[in-house]
């Protein structure tokens, strides 16, 4: 069970054996300087015969990793399914003097910067066992790691930790196993990284059964008038019933008011016949708009000095 891949540079040739493979994995740049010269081929050709692809980024991690990032997204017009790999080592000269933990925190905000602008491609950390457990502290590598123990069983890395590739062999080629079941599989994984998350769709209202308007009437709840408990059921009555009351005096008001206007304007029209009734109510009202406008912005301050 398991499938098998390589992982490419300029070592190997521009179309290497692809015999037996389901996915490579080629350098594409180290630093913000270098770019394998071959990496295009090399990608054309695992596509060509079939593989998942993906292309890895050789830190200098005394630089910036978010510019060396850029360097190495801008080489690419990736696609849905392309791998994005950091292959994070650094027994070099380029890295030799960098601090341990200046190298942990390059690791972490590279992937993180990475996922960031390419949330819809998997993006994973590529690592030996001495990193993973001598430099490592996080445990963080993104969407998948990509362990490598040199000398032991394919798909036997000999740490604790959930991988999805191990490089077990690097002679005469670096040489990789992957557990899942097929191409296929593989291909599957990479690509659901392009999906969008489905949203879960509502739950049906299901319809009130007698039990339920039986049990929601009967729950308790504190007793507005005296302080204790009472049923919802005649909680629910009192709120109605309050505000049947304070509805019913409104509108008592409300035409107590227009009757009291409407007698006014009355009484003025029978003393003056110029005088047109339906105005004066209408001039009454709008005057009581506008002192409650007035009273309004007078309640809540000052009007500030020009």
């Amino acid at each position: 069970m398991g499938i098998y891949g390589q992982d490419w540079a300029s070592y190997q040739s521009a179309q290497p054996d692809t015999s037996g493979l389901s996915f490579a994995f080629t350098k594409i740049s180290e630093g913000t300087g270098y770019i394998n010269p071959l990496w295009a081929r090399q990608r054309d050709h695992a596509k060509a015969n079939g593989l998942v692809w993906g292309g890895y980024h050789y830190p200098h991690m005394g630089s910036s990793p978010q510019a060396e990032a850029d360097f190495f997204l801008g080489q690419v017009a990736w696609q849905p399914g392309d791998v994005i790999i950091l292959d994070w080592e650094g027994y070099d000269p380029a890295n030799a003097g960098v601090s341990r933990a200046s190298q942990l925190a390059y690791k972490d905000a590279w992937l993180r910067y990475v996922k960031g602008r390419m949330p819809h491609n998997p993006v994973g950390a590529y690592m030996n066992a001495d990193y993973w457990n001598n430099v490592d502290t996080t445990g963080y590598y993104a969407d998948f790691l990509w362990i490598a123990t040199a000398g032991l069983p394919a798909g036997q890395p000999g740490i604790h930790a959930s991988w999805l590739f191990h490089q077990y062999s690097d002679s005469p080629v670096d040489s990789d196993y992957c557990p899942l079941g097929s191409t296929a599989e593989l291909r599957t994984w990479a690509l659901s990284f392009a999906q969008p998350t489905p949203t879960p769709a509502p739950e049906p209202d299901m319809p009130l059964t007698p039990d339920d308007v039986a049990a929601i009437w009967n729950h308790v709840e504190p007793d507005p008038l005296t302080g204790g408990q009472a049923r919802m059921g005649t909680v629910l009555a009192w709120r109605d019933q309050d505000q049947i009351n304070q509805t019913a005096t409104l509108t008592r008001q409300i035409a107590a008011s227009t009757a009291a206007i409407t007698a006014l304007a009355a009484q003025i029209g029978a003393q003056h016949s110029t005088v047109d009734t339906a105005a004066v109510v209408a001039a009454v009202q709008a005057a009581i708009a506008a002192a409650v406008v007035h009273v309004d912005v007078n309640v809540s301050g000052p009007t500030p000095a020009a």
